[in-house]
């Protein structure tokens, strides 16, 4: 299993989601974490293939990633993408609703009352960033709010120290947004951070909203409002599929499986307060 960031939570899960079902059908996983890099990707795959690996489940870092894969077609080893799309390539995919997920979540902050909201996300060659821009503006439109794309800010990648200089960015503003939705809950933790150093409280001067409800989403402070993902059932599902390619059981059609996210509403969407 390839997954391109170990330390972020929603990754850690499903890779024990797809450890434990791997485990039951008599299977061994080996883990490599490409850290989001193309380059590290190619390597681990090649690895894989040296290794001669019975099939592997791959988070690819990117669209980028398709001249990677097609090395594991070539070769004739089965995989899975999970969480991420790559564009342009036909494969067994497990993923989340991303557009309906972000769709609802700034809906939910335009029910607020919140007409500037930013975004904080990776770029579009990242197909769930890519998906949650696309509900974010349909969410927009549909509610007649023009889309500013000075309340949009794209790195190259997520952690917390990147997400908070993003979200400086953002705060920073002439007229700042009053509310952030973070792509995922790493960004969301250098959104926090960010408001600290601007003395702004979550959710009164400034509600959070993000993707994936991990352990520490529900103990963060203020408690955070998310779109929550199943990541365990992601690796359980994707290693079903991969086990059913090893065993023959299915022919060659590729299959979909898009998992569904609820709307978990807490504090720091600031949902007990009025925008003035």
């Amino acid at each position: 299993m390839i997954v391109p960031d170990i330390g972020n939570p929603f990754f850690m899960l499903m890779v024990r989601g797809t450890e434990e079902a791997a485990w039951r059908a008599g299977y061994h996983v080996m883990l490599c974490n490409t850290q989001a890099d193309l380059e590290r990707e190619r390597g681990y795959i090649e690895d894989m293939l040296a290794f001669q690996v019975d099939g592997l489940l791959i988070a690819a870092v990117s669209d980028r990633s398709q001249p990677h894969l097609k090395l594991l077609t070539r070769n004739g080893v089965p995989f899975v993408l999970v969480d991420r799309s790559v564009a342009g390539l036909k494969t067994d995919l497990v993923q989340g609703d991303s557009v309906a997920g972000a769709r609802q979540l700034i809906e939910h902050l335009i029910g607020l009352g919140h007409r500037r909201i930013g975004m904080i996300t990776e770029t579009d060659v990242v197909s769930t960033a890519r998906d949650r821009l696309r509900g974010y503006r349909e969410a927009l439109a549909a509610a007649g709010i023009a889309f500013l794309p000075e309340l949009i800010v794209e790195t190259s990648t997520i952690d917390p120290q990147v997400a908070y200089q993003a979200a400086l960015d953002l705060l920073d503003l002439v007229e700042p947004p009053t509310a952030i939705f973070a792509v995922n809950n790493i960004a969301a933790v250098g959104v926090a951070t960010a408001a600290r150093a601007r003395s702004l409280d979550i959710p009164r001067d400034i509600a959070l909203v993000c993707f994936d409800d991990i352990d520490y989403a529900s103990r963060f402070q203020p408690f955070l409002t998310v779109m929550a993902q199943p990541a365990e059932t992601f690796g359980t599902i994707a290693t079903q599929l991969l086990l059913d390619r090893l065993a023959g059981r299915v022919d060659e059609r590729c299959r979909v499986v898009v998992l569904p996210a609820e709307l978990v509403i807490r504090a720091s969407c600031g949902a007990e307060l009025s925008v003035g």
